[in-house]
């Protein structure tokens, strides 16, 4: 889609102290579900609105920002996921100290299924991360994100139940924890 008009100036400040308050919960919930970390989702939020107030508004953005940071965050938390799963990074919650009733087995158990379930959302299309996300992180209903996403109900109750079996097959057993709600 070509860029016909971008808001800069003036018009971008107004239109960005809109914006922010009204869906950087939005783009962090996301950011967060795709991601798994505090801080990968702090990152993710302030890069989208850093890169928004250095090119400024486009059309889609005024017209449907919802859908626009949305798809945002989704892209930019699995390129992160992405690049994380590259190279080795000192994790700084691993070293988080845990709860009392907690043992070491699980919390190990629930840090391996956590880590397997951020392999396998990292390893679907930006398309159906950003179904399951808005379904299982948001609370969405199929109509609420068929009407955010520009598409039917039908296609967003395929979507998640192929998103579902994609998962179980992932993650390796049908009743894998994680894989369904």
């Amino acid at each position: 889609m070509p860029i016909t008009a971008v808001r800069r100036g003036e018009d971008l400040t107004q239109e960005f102290e809109a914006l922010y308050p009204e869906h950087c919960q939005l783009v962090y919930r996301t950011a967060y579900a795709v991601t798994g970390r505090r801080q990968d989702a702090e990152d993710v939020l302030q890069r989208i609105f850093v890169r928004l107030l250095e090119r400024g508004l486009t059309p889609d953005v005024i017209q449907h920002p919802a859908r626009y940071l949305h798809r945002a965050a989704v892209n930019l938390s699995l390129n992160l996921v992405r690049d994380r799963k590259q190279r080795t990074l000192v994790d700084l919650d691993a070293f988080e100290i845990p709860a009392p009733s907690d043992t070491r087995d699980e919390l190990r158990g629930r840090e391996e299924r956590h880590a397997r379930l951020m392999a396998a959302i990292a390893g679907l299309k930006p398309r159906a991360v950003e179904i399951l996300v808005l379904h299982y992180k948001h609370g969405y209903s199929d109509a609420q994100i068929a009407a955010l996403l520009g598409t039917s109900r039908g296609v967003v109750a395929v979507t998640l139940y192929r998103i579902r079996a994609r998962l179980r097959t992932l993650l390796g057993s049908p009743g894998s924890e994680g894989a369904t709600r």
